[in-house]
């Protein structure tokens, strides 16, 4: 159940994150978002690193990047799954805006990118990927989230998220070190 609730506070962060990036202006305040935002930007983050999953399990043949990408599949529809539950819970509807339709956006780039590319230049750039997304997530949770949370129940949820997002980084990393040949 924790790794769980981590990991909806991880596809939280991304989707913060990929906003920062998606609107450089608002990288310097944090952004508002409401719960419903944030619970449609939660999910469509996840998804989407479902979706480059998939596009990894399709093209690779490197049994470590499979297995990663495998992680990450069930990782996202387990969190998914969760965001559901927790909205349910909450009673709140997701509501799509711009920050979910701006990460989107971004995903059908990255997407042509990865599909664009074969063997171990498609492994390369998944895993560069993936190292990057999750860099972008601890210094979102870190930097932005827990300092706006006002939920104690969601501010201790993104402060216990921190130790499993450095344990995806370093497999991720260890991944990077494997197909740069390091």
């Amino acid at each position: 159940m924790k790794k769980i609730q981590s990991l909806l506070a991880w596809g939280t962060g991304i989707a913060y994150f990929s906003l920062m990036l998606a609107v450089p202006a608002m990288a310097q305040e944090n952004p508002k978002l409401s719960d419903p935002e944030v619970a449609h930007t939660a999910v469509t983050a996840n998804q989407i690193d479902i979706d480059y999953a998939a596009i990894a399990k399709e093209k690779s043949k490197n049994a470590d990047v499979l297995k990663f990408a495998e992680t990450m599949t069930s990782d996202h529809k387990a969190v998914i799954g969760q965001a559901v539950a927790l909205v349910q819970e909450l009673n709140v509807t997701p509501q799509d805006n711009a920050v979910s339709q701006q990460l989107l956006a971004d995903a059908e780039k990255t997407k042509k990118m990865l599909l664009a590319k074969s063997g171990n230049s498609f492994d390369k750039a998944y895993i560069d990927n993936e190292v990057a997304y999750h860099k972008a997530v601890i210094s979102a949770v870190e930097g932005l989230l827990i300092p706006e949370a006002e939920n104690a129940e969601l501010k201790t949820l993104l402060e216990n998220v921190a130790p499993a997002l450095k344990a995806h980084l370093e497999h991720a990393e260890m991944l990077q070190k494997q197909l740069n040949g390091k």
